[in-house]
């Protein structure tokens, strides 16, 4: 199987289970429930819970990942969702399309985000698993969302850091929070769910850690190069609002070097795991490699 058909296998997947899991919008929260439907739906690469997916078959068993993997892309879709609100990006466009708060408005955007974080960790409690497995996937999807070294943490830090000149050390702690913290949680979500020991565990978070933080360098670089039409949402906002990004550190071939390099310590991570975790290096190459 190429790369492109296990990509669309395993969204047909996600999608699927998505689709039952999430409310039908006929309800009391009819509003609010197609507001998750709007932003869930909206095109996304689904690439956090294929990396869930990726990491449970690269340790031998992926039979009860699905869970996880939908509840790890309930809060990736709640980030973005409060993420384009007037408060904090202001943005008008995701995925192509606009924004749950442009169709739904603000208040309705701000429940939905609430509700998809509430609902993962819903799917958590239900899911197939032991009860410690299902314990320990809610302490790693909760530490990977929260204000110390997860994505609300690095989403504040990023905010002040608006308009101040870049510096290395924040910078890094920016997006280690901001987006690689909940791509680690990924990576190790699908090691839990296949029961991989400390050690391969230990290994799937190196490489989520690096490969999250080259994600965010090339989103930084994508940012400058782009166009909103390929972004799918509108370009050269980090530079208009000042943001510390890479570029505006390092410059834009230095900041590619940068991706590399974290690509590279992402694929050493893997080394133990031999051919069965093909999927995982070539999703890592395809983040590195991307346009959009």
């Amino acid at each position: 199987m190429d790369l492109g058909e296990y990509l669309r296998s395993r969204r047909r997947l996600v999608d699927r289970e998505l689709d039952l899991l999430l409310p039908l919008g006929n309800g009391p929260g009819a509003t609010v429930q197609a507001a998750i439907r709007h932003s869930v739906f909206a095109g996304g690469k689904r690439i956090r819970p294929i990396l869930a997916i990726a990491s449970a078959e690269a340790c031998g068993d992926s039979g009860r990942v699905l869970g996880a993997a939908c509840a790890l892309e309930c809060v990736h879709t709640y980030s973005l969702i409060h993420d384009d609100l007037p408060a904090l990006d202001d943005d008008e466009l995701r995925r192509g399309k606009p924004t749950c708060h442009k169709v739904y408005g603000e208040a309705a955007a701000i429940l939905a985000g609430d509700a998809l974080l509430t609902l993962a960790f819903q799917i958590l409690a239900g899911a197939d698993l032991p009860a410690e497995t299902r314990v320990a996937l809610v302490a790693e999807l909760s530490a990977a969302g929260g204000t110390e070294d997860g994505m609300i943490g690095g989403q504040m830090a990023d905010l002040e850091a608006e308009g101040l000149e870049p510096e290395a050390f924040r910078l890094e702690s920016i997006h280690r929070g901001k987006t690689a913290a909940l791509i680690r949680a990924s990576a190790r979500a699908g090691g839990l769910c296949a029961g991989a020991d400390e050690r391969r565990l230990g290994a799937l978070g190196e490489f989520g850690t690096r490969i999250g933080l080259a994600f965010q360098i090339v989103d930084d670089i994508l940012d400058v190069v782009s166009s909103s039409e390929d972004l799918g949402k509108t370009a050269g906002k980090d530079r208009t609002q000042r943001k510390a990004t890479y570029p505006a550190l390092y410059g834009l071939q230095e900041s590619r070097d940068r991706a590399g390099r974290a690509l590279c310590e992402a694929l050493s991570a893997l080394d133990e795991f031999g051919e069965s975790a093909w999927a995982l290096r070539a999703l890592a190459n395809l983040i590195v490699s991307r346009t959009s």
